[in-house]
């Protein structure tokens, strides 16, 4: 099981957000995040965040850092680590399997993450055997999408979807994450799309707007 940081809420959880940092990041990076959604203060939501394996990254001169899986060349949608997303995907399997022992079921749960995070949450979470409550999907792109037709869960055709991007992104090109959304909206996904003028982060309008999606699948507000 992967190391995790855990903010539970002020009543018992019924709902969770498991939430992927990016490349080189760890847990800690979006936790500040929570306190800025607008959630009302019974929300009973227990946001997880994991912290990916240390792993040599071939990009980064084959440097040791938190990843989900190698990045093998500056086109990131190349050469794609088929290897290694698989095996995290394998790890959030797990954490989905933990929540259910621990009360909550997958419709109460929202997967989320961040550039090579948010690619993870999007593998899984449209191959996961049950529905989902969300997927939260910032400045990434669908990896192996070639595979998704074959792979997809009918559970999740339905899913609710939110990806948001940069239109200044230099490090997961804007193209590539609208090629994403294409792909998942001709696959028949309901894909809400959202462009701001920023590089490779998030925004506080973006914030304000994930705020918005997450009260409505997991509070209902």
């Amino acid at each position: 099981m992967l190391d995790c940081i855990e903010i539970e809420p002020r009543s018992e959880a019924t709902a969770s957000v498991i939430w992927l940092h990016g490349l080189g990041a760890d847990g800690n990076d979006f936790v500040p995040i929570v306190e800025e959604l607008g959630l009302p203060a019974d929300h009973g939501i227990r946001f997880v965040f994991p912290n990916a394996p240390v792993r040599p990254v071939t990009i980064n001169n084959g440097m040791p850092m938190r990843a989900w899986y190698d990045i093998k060349g500056m086109a990131i949608a190349d050469k794609q680590d088929a290897e290694g997303i698989r095996a995290s995907a394998a790890e959030i399997e797990a954490l989905i399997a933990r929540e259910a022992e621990r009360g909550v079921a997958a419709d109460h749960i929202v997967l989320a993450g961040f550039s090579q995070g948010g690619a993870i949450a999007l593998h899984a979470g449209v191959r996961h055997a049950d529905a989902l409550a969300g997927i939260m999907a910032l400045s990434t792109y669908l990896p192996l999408a070639e595979t998704l037709a074959d792979e997809a869960s009918d559970a999740n055709r339905g899913v609710s979807i939110i990806m948001a991007h940069g239109s200044e992104d230099p490090v997961v090109p804007i193209t590539l994450g609208q090629a994403s959304r294409d792909h998942l909206q001709q696959a028949g996904y309901d894909v809400a799309w959202h462009e701001y003028p920023m590089q490779h982060q998030v925004c506080l309008p973006q914030i304000a707007e994930i705020g918005r999606w997450l009260r409505a699948r997991l509070t209902g507000s």
